[in-house]
């Protein structure tokens, strides 16, 4: 499976960004997609994750009620942030796991995201 993430940018606190994830390849293999962060200094933090059967999703405690996760019939995901804070600052990874003779994780390349005070 490959990703292909876009949408980031720069933005003021407050503000707004869409991020994309096309997905190809053997996508019917995928069980989840989720969206990770990585800030400078720091560890690749988990945001929101959804399931592909079903589509429950969820989220870090500190984007929930500002970040939405979801997908369509394309295999694209998608992460809208709201409400963004300086602190949302990162590189931004989409995911998917899945089996495929065994399991597997593939990431994208990521996507910046700068939120300025």
């Amino acid at each position: 499976v490959q990703l292909v993430e876009s949408g980031g940018g720069l933005v003021q606190a407050g503000g707004s960004l869409r991020l994309s994830c096309a997905a190809s390849g053997s996508t019917s293999s995928i069980n989840h997609m989720g969206w990770y962060r990585q800030a400078p200094g720091k560890q690749r933090e988990l945001v929101a994750i959804i399931t592909v059967a079903g589509g429950s999703t969820d989220y870090v405690d500190s984007v929930k009620g500002r970040f939405t996760i979801s997908r369509d019939d394309a295999n694209t995901m998608y992460l809208q942030m709201n409400s963004l804070k300086p602190e949302d600052t990162a590189v931004y990874y989409c995911c998917a796991d899945g089996f495929y003779y065994s399991n597997y994780r593939s990431c994208g390349q990521g996507t910046q995201v700068t939120v300025s005070s």
